[in-house]
């Protein structure tokens, strides 16, 4: 299962900046949960590399679950679509049972492994973009000619987003309609129908956000974090802080004060700001431009995909460069106060053995669609399919 050192660096195997990109965000991660983390884990554990040891753990383990997919053929995984989709739709409802789902800060999204939680919207993102690329190579015509055709995946993806709520977990509900309108779009979806679609969930989530005393505290809190600094606003008011305090160069690896204490979840769905005090803005544009690389050259993946015919890879490609770009979009805009707190990670950075080793996976998916479409023959070097060169000459 061990890639060697000819397919490491063989582009017709390996798409070597998209390793890069993400070998680099991983590395920074890594340096950014310890520096984020050594305060807590030495003053709660005893040990300030507690939460680094943990998260290489996980780097370790994605890696090895990352080549496993990257060594297996993508029928495989396209003949279990309906397989994988039920068992989504299994582990959604089986974390919301009592004594079988974790709960951590009023959320129920972990089930207990032994000695780790496994937090089941990362696996049912993935398992059911699987579902929907395969869904969209077989009904293609359908989506693309009749509302039926666009309805069937919407109404997996709203019971997959109803259990998700009932966590809850708002983020990866949101994540997870955003893959399926994004790949429906991509197949050729009718504008009219995504406005319809569009309209109905934006009229729910306002019955939705009006409806609990809770949520509209969250919301207003989002709206004016300073108006309640030290109770609902405290968590994005210490963001925005850290943000603020690291200028254009920050204050040094290490030493950010928003850390101490003052930034809860600082190592997890804060990391983003404490990058942002301790690098400052070069740092935070050096990590945007690694997540725009690494979501650019899965969308290139995905369109070399279509151009040699190989639908169902291009469909999953698209998938997975929304998923992960969206997540860490909305990351970022919640440690701006750009969006409401959303409670998802920031991909491959913060700390969570959930979502590193599925980030992982979908990576080493990535790699795979890469390297079956080098292989069919059907791409030169320049990407262009051999009909076009043809036409062309």
């Amino acid at each position: 299962m061990r890639l060697s050192a000819t397919e490491l660096f063989d582009s017709a195997r390996v798409d070597l900046p998209l390793l890069l990109a993400a070998a680099a965000i991983v590395c920074l991660g890594l340096v950014m949960v310890e520096s984020a983390s050594v305060s807590v884990a030495s003053r709660s554990l005893g040990n300030p590399f507690y939460f680094f040891e943990r998260q290489a753990a996980y780097v370790v383990l994605g890696t090895i679950a990352a080549v496993a997919v990257y060594r297996m053929p993508l029928v495989l995984w396209q003949r279990s679509g309906m397989s994988l989709l039920l068992m989504a739709w299994f582990m959604l409802v089986l974390v919301l049972i009592p004594h079988v789902g974790h709960s951590v800060n009023g959320s129920t999204r972990w089930i207990g492994a032994g000695p780790i939680n496994i937090q089941v919207s990362e696996l049912a993102k993935l398992f059911i973009a699987i579902y929907l690329a395969d869904y969209l190579v077989r009904r293609n015509e359908e989506v693309r000619t009749s509302f039926r055709g666009f309805a069937k995946p919407m109404l997996v993806m709203m019971i997959a987003s109803a259990l998700l709520l009932k966590e809850p977990d708002y983020g990866s509900a949101v994540v997870l309609l955003a893959i399926g309108l994004g790949m429906l779009f991509l197949a050729g979806a009718r504008l009219s129908q995504f406005g319809l679609f569009l309209v109905l969930t934006l009229a729910a989530v306002a019955v939705l956000a009006v409806s609990s005393p809770y949520r509209v505290a969250r919301l207003t809190s989002f709206l004016n974090p300073w108006a309640d600094p030290y109770d609902g606003g405290f968590q994005l008011t210490q963001s925005l802080i850290a943000i603020g305090s690291g200028s254009w160069f920050g204050v040094g690896l290490g030493d950010s004060i928003q850390k101490l204490f003052y930034l809860p979840e600082a190592h997890t769905d804060f990391l983003f700001a404490v990058l942002a005090e301790e690098l400052g803005l070069v740092g935070v544009a050096v990590v945007i431009v690694l997540y725009a690389v690494m979501v650019l050259r899965g969308f290139r993946i995905g369109a070399r995909a279509m151009a040699a015919a190989q639908p169902f890879a291009s469909y999953l490609a698209y998938g997975i460069s929304i998923w992960l770009g969206l997540q860490a979009f909305i990351n970022m805009g919640v440690n701006m106060g750009l969006l409401p707190t959303k409670g998802l990670t920031l991909p491959l950075m913060s700390y969570g053995g959930s979502s590193m080793v599925v980030n992982c996976v979908a990576l080493g998916f990535l790699q795979r669609i890469h390297r079956e479409t080098a292989e069919t023959g059907a791409l030169p070097a320049d990407g262009k399919s051999r009909r076009a060169r043809k036409e062309a000459a």
